[in-house]
Protein backbone atom coordinates (compact mmCIF):
# COMPACT_ATOMS: atom_id res chain seq x y z
CA UNK A 1 0.00 0.00 0.00
CA UNK A 2 1.04 3.35 -1.06
CA UNK A 3 2.33 5.47 2.06
CA UNK A 4 -0.35 8.55 2.74
CA UNK A 5 2.41 11.24 2.48
CA UNK A 6 3.51 9.53 -0.99
CA UNK A 7 0.27 9.40 -2.13
CA UNK A 8 -0.62 13.14 -1.31
CA UNK A 9 2.08 14.32 -3.12
CA UNK A 10 0.72 11.76 -6.54
CA UNK A 11 -2.29 13.67 -6.21
CA UNK A 12 -1.33 16.99 -6.16
CA UNK A 13 0.61 16.59 -9.65
CA UNK A 14 -1.75 14.38 -10.87
CA UNK A 15 0.19 11.21 -11.11
CA UNK A 16 -0.42 7.35 -10.30
CA UNK A 17 1.50 4.58 -9.40
CA UNK A 18 1.88 1.41 -10.86
CA UNK A 19 1.37 -1.40 -8.05
CA UNK A 20 2.14 -5.00 -8.06
CA UNK A 21 3.17 -8.28 -5.32
CA UNK A 22 4.64 -7.03 -2.45
CA UNK A 23 8.54 -7.63 -2.48
CA UNK A 24 8.69 -7.26 -6.55
CA UNK A 25 10.41 -4.34 -7.14
CA UNK A 26 13.20 -3.65 -4.54
CA UNK A 27 16.34 -3.41 -7.33
CA UNK A 28 16.20 -2.02 -10.24
CA UNK A 29 16.30 -4.91 -12.52
CA UNK A 30 13.59 -6.39 -10.58
CA UNK A 31 11.78 -2.83 -11.08
CA UNK A 32 12.76 -2.51 -14.60
CA UNK A 33 11.60 -5.86 -15.89
CA UNK A 34 7.96 -5.96 -13.68
CA UNK A 35 7.41 -2.51 -15.64
CA UNK A 36 9.12 -3.43 -18.73
CA UNK A 37 11.11 -0.83 -18.80
CA UNK A 38 14.83 -0.63 -19.40
CA UNK A 39 16.72 -0.51 -16.42
CA UNK A 40 18.35 2.83 -16.84
CA UNK A 41 14.89 3.93 -16.44
CA UNK A 42 13.96 3.30 -13.08
CA UNK A 43 15.12 5.92 -10.63
CA UNK A 44 17.29 4.47 -8.05
CA UNK A 45 17.66 6.68 -4.81
CA UNK A 46 20.54 6.10 -2.61
CA UNK A 47 20.93 8.16 0.73
CA UNK A 48 24.31 8.95 1.57
CA UNK A 49 25.73 10.50 4.86
CA UNK A 50 28.89 12.67 4.37
CA UNK A 51 31.64 13.11 7.30
CA UNK A 52 29.38 17.06 8.55
CA UNK A 53 26.58 14.52 9.09
CA UNK A 54 24.35 15.64 6.82
CA UNK A 55 22.29 13.23 4.84
CA UNK A 56 21.87 13.69 0.91
CA UNK A 57 19.89 11.49 -1.24
CA UNK A 58 21.26 10.85 -4.84
CA UNK A 59 18.84 9.71 -7.56
CA UNK A 60 20.58 8.43 -10.70
CA UNK A 61 19.34 6.01 -13.42
CA UNK A 62 19.21 2.26 -12.55
CA UNK A 63 21.97 1.22 -14.65
CA UNK A 64 24.41 3.42 -12.94
CA UNK A 65 26.68 3.56 -10.13
CA UNK A 66 27.14 6.13 -7.65
CA UNK A 67 31.06 7.84 -7.79
CA UNK A 68 31.98 8.92 -4.43
CA UNK A 69 34.65 11.19 -6.21
CA UNK A 70 31.95 13.26 -7.69
CA UNK A 71 29.45 13.00 -4.72
CA UNK A 72 33.10 14.06 -2.63
CA UNK A 73 33.69 17.25 -5.07
CA UNK A 74 29.99 18.40 -5.30
CA UNK A 75 29.54 18.72 -1.63
CA UNK A 76 32.64 19.20 -0.25
CA UNK A 77 33.08 16.15 2.21
CA UNK A 78 33.18 12.20 1.94
CA UNK A 79 29.99 10.18 2.12
CA UNK A 80 28.90 6.90 2.87
CA UNK A 81 26.46 4.93 2.01
CA UNK A 82 23.56 4.91 4.85
CA UNK A 83 22.37 2.06 6.28
CA UNK A 84 19.24 0.26 6.22
CA UNK A 85 17.88 1.52 10.17
CA UNK A 86 19.31 5.07 8.96
CA UNK A 87 17.95 5.32 6.06
CA UNK A 88 14.49 4.13 7.25
CA UNK A 89 14.72 6.39 10.41
CA UNK A 90 15.83 9.58 8.19
CA UNK A 91 13.27 8.41 5.16
CA UNK A 92 10.59 6.96 6.29
CA UNK A 93 11.07 4.25 3.95
CA UNK A 94 12.84 1.17 3.72
CA UNK A 95 16.00 0.08 1.29
CA UNK A 96 14.51 -0.83 -2.00
CA UNK A 97 11.58 1.28 -1.66
CA UNK A 98 12.56 4.69 -0.77
CA UNK A 99 10.70 7.30 -2.38
CA UNK A 100 12.53 10.62 -3.63
CA UNK A 101 9.58 12.74 -2.73
CA UNK A 102 7.63 12.84 0.36
CA UNK A 103 10.91 12.79 2.51
CA UNK A 104 11.52 15.91 4.67
CA UNK A 105 14.77 17.62 5.49
CA UNK A 106 17.44 15.64 2.96
CA UNK A 107 18.19 17.55 0.49
CA UNK A 108 18.06 15.52 -3.33
CA UNK A 109 20.01 15.57 -6.24
CA UNK A 110 18.76 14.21 -9.37
CA UNK A 111 21.31 12.86 -11.72
CA UNK A 112 21.57 13.66 -15.19
CA UNK A 113 21.75 10.22 -16.37
CA UNK A 114 18.14 9.71 -15.66
CA UNK A 115 17.87 12.53 -18.18
CA UNK A 116 18.41 10.67 -21.04
CA UNK A 117 15.06 8.89 -20.86
CA UNK A 118 11.52 10.11 -21.62
CA UNK A 119 9.72 8.20 -18.71
CA UNK A 120 11.64 7.60 -15.71
CA UNK A 121 10.57 5.54 -12.32
CA UNK A 122 11.14 6.10 -9.01
CA UNK A 123 9.37 3.90 -5.99
CA UNK A 124 6.40 5.28 -4.29
CA UNK A 125 7.95 4.39 -0.94
CA UNK A 126 7.43 0.63 -1.15
CA UNK A 127 8.94 -2.21 -2.82
CA UNK A 128 6.24 -3.35 -5.33
CA UNK A 129 5.63 0.32 -6.92
CA UNK A 130 7.24 2.63 -9.58
CA UNK A 131 6.05 5.99 -10.59
CA UNK A 132 5.84 6.83 -13.94
CA UNK A 133 7.35 10.52 -14.63
CA UNK A 134 9.05 13.12 -16.28
CA UNK A 135 12.87 13.87 -15.56
CA UNK A 136 11.80 17.71 -15.28
CA UNK A 137 8.55 16.35 -12.86
CA UNK A 138 11.02 14.64 -10.70
CA UNK A 139 13.45 17.52 -10.29
CA UNK A 140 10.38 19.81 -9.49
CA UNK A 141 9.08 17.25 -7.22
CA UNK A 142 11.48 16.85 -5.52
CA UNK A 143 12.64 20.37 -5.25
CA UNK A 144 16.32 18.79 -6.34
CA UNK A 145 19.31 19.88 -8.03
CA UNK A 146 20.25 18.27 -10.96
CA UNK A 147 24.28 16.99 -10.58
CA UNK A 148 26.56 14.74 -12.54
CA UNK A 149 27.84 11.67 -9.85
CA UNK A 150 27.08 8.88 -11.54
CA UNK A 151 30.24 6.99 -12.52
CA UNK A 152 31.88 6.69 -15.94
Amino acid sequence: MIPYSVQTVLENHKLSAIEFEPGSTPTSLMAAEQLGVKVGQIAKSILMRGKDNTYRMFVLAGDHKISSGKVKRLTGVKHSLAGAEETQKVTGFLPGSVCPFAVEAVDIFLDSSLKKWPTVYPAAGTDSSGVPVTFDQLLEICNAVEVDVAAD
